[in-house]
């Protein structure tokens, strides 16, 4: 395995500028997931580490050695796709040993590879059926072990379980997990689900418009988040945020709107008057019944998900999300008091989008 650089790394069309200068280093066996949405330039940057897109400027180094100007099949890499490129007319065996028979590996070596690899992934008994006999998860365990059987140097994953279904996805990501943990295996993956970043990096790399906007590991990235897009993107239901006014007196407040003040835990270190964007996750909104200290807010909708109960209400003109455990906490049309812990603010900077604090 390798570690992966990526210095001052840019990517553009002609005159459409798709990343504007990425910095990352990746540590061997890390696994590291790029995230974000559509569009953000997460894809592109893979297919440049694996040599199917060509780098405008910048740097790439594979195990110290620089692979800009490398072939793909020089780079020692292998590459999971979202579309499983599985040859139909071959067997799960023949698919799994087609790069290594290219390569004229002793047939000895190669049937121990694609066994140790079968018996890691459970295809065992699926050795002899070609793609169309087999399910979805069949198909992309049958990708991984295509990859795994080549011991790269690191391994490349493009949203691959986009095509599975909800309880599929849920399975496989716990395959990839483990199967990371078994091989040590430096690791890529890119997807645009939050909640498969969460669950299987040791670091998100958050990507918006181009741009890296925060590196770290994934309740990092959740519990302090450098920016308002971060904040919004990481986390479902998603971060309520209500723009608002700093006022340094009384230890520090933020007046939202129709004068409603909610406290800080201590003075921000931010002027007087600037205008900022709190921000506080659904399940740190309290609720209680109306009357008691805090905000009065109308229930329009809820959402029972079995786990707990996603509440949506109305507030201070804005709408309020909050998440409950508990189950009936309040049904369509109650008035209830919400309310915002001290210690699970969060304060952005409205005109720049960072943190503060």
């Amino acid at each position: 395995m390798a570690s992966i650089d990526i210095t001052d790394v840019r990517k553009a069309y002609g005159s459409t500028k798709i990343l504007h200068g990425v910095d990352l280093t990746i540590q061997d066996g890390e696994f590291v997931v790029l995230v974000g949405p559509s569009g953000c330039g997460k894809s592109t940057l893979l297919r440049m580490i694996a040599g199917l897109e060509d780098i405008s400027s910048g740097e790439i180094r594979i195990g110290g050695r620089v692979v800009n100007d490398l072939d793909p099949k020089d780079r020692d890499i292998a590459m999971v796709f979202q579309s499983y490129a599985l040859y139909p007319h071959m067997t799960v065996a023949d698919n799994m040993s087609y790069s290594l028979r290219l390569r004229k590996m002793a047939k000895e070596k190669i049937a121990a590879a694609i066994s140790g690899a079968a018996t890691k992934l459970s295809l065992t008994p699926l050795m002899e059926r070609r793609p169309k006999a087999l399910s979805g998860g069949q198909r992309q365990r049958v990708a991984m072990g295509r990859a795994i059987v080549r011991s790269p140097k690191a391994f490349l994953f493009d949203e691959p379980l986009s095509n599975l279904d909800a309880r599929l996805r849920e399975h496989m990501r716990g395959e990839i997990k483990k199967l990371h943990q078994d091989l040590g295996a430096t690791s890529i993956y890119v997807t645009h689900d939050q909640i498969e970043a969460m669950t299987l990096a040791d670091r998100i790399v958050a990507m918006n418009a181009g741009l890296v906007q925060q590196v770290g590991s994934p309740l990092d990235l959740y519990d302090r988040p450098a920016n308002l897009f971060v904040a919004g993107f990481m986390g479902s239901p998603a971060m309520n945020m209500f723009e608002g006014i700093y006022r340094a007196a009384n230890g520090g407040t933020v007046e939202l709107a129709q004068g409603v003040v909610v406290p800080l835990a201590g003075p921000a270190p931010t002027a007087d008057g600037t205008k900022v964007t709190l921000g506080i996750r659904p399940e740190h909104v309290l609720v209680g019944k109306t009357g008691l200290e805090g905000i009065q807010a109308l229930i329009s909708l809820v959402e029972p998900t079995g786990f707990g109960t996603i509440l949506h209400a109305s507030a201070f003109g804005e709408d309020v999300k909050a998440f409950s455990l508990e189950r009936g906490v309040a049904v369509r049309g109650d008035t209830v008091s919400v309310s915002f812990p001290v210690d699970r603010i969060h304060l952005f900077d409205t005109a720049t989008g960072s943190r503060i604090g």
